[in-house]
């Protein structure tokens, strides 16, 4: 969902009659910082396996989906990342090219390739999800914190 910054804030936001309070930025601002030393974290970990950042988000994204009816396809995998549907194949094929991926065409829709990981992927999604688990505890109590700051700049009429 994109933020049109381009002009006033709209009137059904809660903020058109209220600056926003400096309590209302620190937490933001706060909050933002916590969830970049996360990202820092992943970013490194990933790293740290031979694995791209990219290419660890959308193999976790692929797992998330393990539970569904049927594996994603590449332009679900576009919508869980964020990414054009182009993007997502050029991902993909560096994946399978990798050997984390494995692309198989859907039985009902032969223009579907439906994507499922390796043993190789697996394990390092095993390896990388344990140490991210791992830092979200360490992390927690300064992101409860970062959150608590955001309900407690709320203006009181929101």
């Amino acid at each position: 969902m994109a933020l049109d910054v381009s002009g006033p804030v709209p009137s059904d936001s809660g903020l058109s009659d209220a600056r926003l309070t400096a309590a209302q930025f620190a937490a933001i601002a706060a909050f933002r910082y916590e969830l970049r030393c996360f990202l820092a974290f992943s970013e490194a970990a990933a790293a740290e396996v031979g694995l791209p950042a990219q290419q660890h988000q959308a193999l976790l994204a692929i797992m998330g989906e393990a539970d569904k009816p049927s594996p994603p396809s590449i332009g679900g995998l576009a919508e869980l990342l964020l990414i054009a549907p182009h993007t997502a194949a050029e991902l993909v094929a560096r994946m399978v090219e990798a050997g984390l991926v494995v692309k198989t065409p859907c039985a009902n829709d032969r223009r579907r390739a439906e994507l499922t990981l390796t043993p190789k992927a697996r394990a390092l999604l095993d390896q990388l999800t344990a140490a991210h688990l791992e830092e979200l505890k360490t992390l927690e109590p300064a992101l409860a914190r970062a959150l608590g700051k955001l309900s407690r700049a709320r203006p009181s009429g929101t």
